[in-house]
């Protein structure tokens, strides 16, 4: 029996979507500042590793840590967590939606999760192997 390669599922309700990659950057915007933050993960076993995060600048709860280095305008740095077993992401129609980007295209969540108006929390996790 062969398993299939690994890959990034999300979930919202009974909405269901495999993404085809085993490494992601997800975009936010900060709601107040209206900055945009970049974190990238990979998956490591069934977990998720957050590798590094940019943001653009700094204001309301937005401070780099003290070991970020400037490059190109953005402020790099790499998280010190625990490889997570999941995110959590709440799509809601006061904020702009999360991008996730993986093989050289960015999508908009609430598109891949096939919502028109984005409400609810996207669970966001390794899928499960699958023969």
């Amino acid at each position: 029996m062969r398993l299939a390669a690994a890959a990034i599922c999300l979930t919202l309700g009974a909405h269901h979507a495999r993404l085809p990659t085993t490494q992601f950057t997800l975009i936010w915007t900060h709601s107040v500042e209206k900055i945009d933050w970049q974190e990238d993960y990979r998956i490591r076993g069934d977990r998720l590793v957050l590798t590094e995060a940019r943001i653009r600048g700094t204001g309301a709860g937005m401070e780099p840590p003290p070991d970020a280095t400037l490059r190109d305008g953005w402020w790099h740095y790499v998280p010190h967590l625990p490889p997570l077993p999941e995110l959590r992401l709440t799509l809601s129609p006061y904020t702009a939606d999360y991008r996730l980007c993986w093989s050289g295209g960015c999508h908009a969540l609430a598109a891949l999760m096939n919502k028109r108006v984005p409400d609810g929390v996207v669970v966001v996790r390794a899928c499960a192997p699958r023969a």
